[in-house]
């Protein structure tokens, strides 16, 4: 954490209280006169911190945009958005974060934008991205595992999107490969992107769009009956910055506990929030299309899908829909 991170972070957990420049320079390991110059840096950034002679530093109010000192105030990860990269506008943050993967990046290297103006989800479809509501997010991983295996992080994931839904007091769904919904509409997508070689995996870039802000009006109109945000839903505002720390420590926890144990370990988290479980879907595919009752997913993150015998079918790919409708 930077030491502007954990100014905001003292400050922010005082409250009302304010924090003396003393007490903050010991905590910090820096002179006084550095702590003034740290605290002029983040009133540059938009930062309302009041000072009050003999008192000391009151936070007063902080700017809605993701920058490295405000998303490291919340972060509570070992290694994940570590290495944090924030723009105000780009084309994509996967894009941005494949080059990054290609000049070496470490893994656990995060992109962040407030924007982006070539945002894109599965299947080529294009993801809006209002700037400074949501949070689109790409995240660096370097698994040791077979190509093959990339997809099941599409569904780890959607667990930890879940999971830092429910830390927000949202019950989350999860549509397979890589929808999460609130109430049957789509709230978050995932977007999986590899590069490998025969036999092993490079890198994965994991994109993550989460609805935090928007209202109805902010989506295109073929997507009113279907898209949601957390503000949707409950009414309240979403500090971002807040939100992205907590989806990257669920997307750690998560992570590690895949990379230690495979799919299997997160198999009942994912299927005890399933939209599919037990209802008639129907997988387009390349090659071709299937339709059965999903009866749930393999230890591989395979979609299993029963049809009118007792056969059970193994899908590994393609697009679901629900017979009858997007959530029912």
């Amino acid at each position: 954490m930077s030491t502007r991170a954990k100014i905001i972070e003292a400050l922010a957990a005082a409250g009302e209280t304010p924090v003396s420049g003393h007490d903050l320079a010991d905590a910090l390991g820096i002179s006084r006169n550095a702590v003034w110059k740290h605290i002029e840096a983040l009133r540059e950034r938009g930062y309302v911190i009041e000072s009050t002679h003999a008192r000391g530093y009151r936070l007063m109010s902080a700017p809605d945009s993701l920058t490295p000192d405000a998303v490291g105030a919340h972060l509570a990860t070992k290694w994940l958005g570590r290495n944090l990269i924030c723009h105000d506008i780009t084309g994509s943050t996967n894009d941005d974060a494949g080059r990054l993967a290609r000049e070496g990046a470490v893994e656990g290297t995060v992109v962040l934008a407030d924007a982006q103006t070539a945002g894109r989800g599965r299947l080529g479809r294009d993801w809006v991205s209002r700037p400074r509501l949501n949070l689109y997010a790409s995240l660096l991983l370097r698994p040791a595992i077979a190509p093959a295996d990339a997809p099941q992080l599409s569904l780890v994931a959607g667990v930890a999107v879940a999971d830092a839904l429910e830390r927000e007091g949202i019950e989350a769904g999860i549509k397979w490969p890589n929808d999460v919904l609130i109430d049957g509409r789509k709230v978050c997508g995932v977007l999986t992107e590899i590069e490998a070689e025969a036999d092993m995996v490079g890198s994965v870039v994991v994109g993550v769009g989460v609805n935090l802000n928007s209202v109805i009006g902010d989506f295109p109109e073929e997507l009113h009956d279907r898209a949601t945000s957390i503000r949707m839903a409950t009414g309240r505002m979403v500090d971002r910055a807040s939100f992205a720390a907590t989806l990257l420590e669920c997307f750690e926890l998560a992570y590690e506990r895949w990379r230690e144990h495979g799919f299997a370990e997160l198999k009942g988290d994912w299927e005890r929030r399933s939209v599919l479980i037990g209802k008639p879907v129907e997988v387009a595919a390349a090659s071709a299309s299937a339709q059965g009752i999903c009866i749930g997913i393999d230890s591989d993150g395979a979609l299993l899908l029963k049809g009118d015998g007792d056969e059970v079918r193994r899908v590994i790919a393609g697009d679901v829909t629900l017979v009858g409708g997007y959530d029912r």
